[in-house]
């Protein structure tokens, strides 16, 4: 394979050590089991073959493995301080007004009561009201509907977070 056939950010993917791409990848999701197979699975001849191995890898994770992906989540209008990732995906929540923030506060917690982890959601490009709205509708779901929903909506934030990370690779 040549680097003249591959996008520039995917070749230097390709060639970091398996440290420094496992790192990146951990950054991207938190699972290590997802990680480990995408890893595995270098060189990529192209980014679609990096987003296929990734929702492959997804497909494939156990109930702990979405758990430790999800873990790696802060909730829904409050991103780590000094994380840009949560706050960028998130930004959706950063003009909402107090009384959403407040809602979304109490959906959260009630949500995490239910089913031991965070509302997950791909956040980007939607609006406080939007994510408010589908934890309201999310949390009559059963845990099992709810895991596969979360098992998605991760698939999409990877794909995400990959792309970037072809980006500033």
């Amino acid at each position: 394979m040549t680097t003249t056939s591959t996008p520039s950010g995917l070749a230097r993917f390709n060639a970091l050590p398996d440290a420094a791409a496992r790192a990146a990848l951990l950054e991207a999701c938190a699972s290590t089991a997802w990680a480990e197979r995408l890893l595995a699975a270098r060189p990529y001849a192209g980014p679609e073959d990096l987003y296929a191995a990734s929702d492959a890898a997804m497909a494939e994770l156990t109930t702990a493995d979405l758990e430790e992906a999800m873990a790696g989540h802060p909730p829904i209008g409050r991103p780590e301080p000094g994380d840009p990732t949560s706050a960028r995906e998130q930004s959706g929540m950063a003009g909402a007004s107090e009384a959403l923030k407040a809602e979304m506060l109490e959906l959260n917690l009630a949500y995490q009561e239910k089913f031991g982890h965070v509302f997950l959601i791909c956040a980007t490009g939607r609006t406080g009201e939007q994510m408010r709205d589908a934890v309201k509708e999310r949390i009559g779901n059963a845990p099992e509907q709810e895991r596969e929903i979360v098992r998605t909506e991760l698939g999409k934030i990877n794909r995400i977070r990959l792309a970037r990370l072809l980006e500033d690779a």
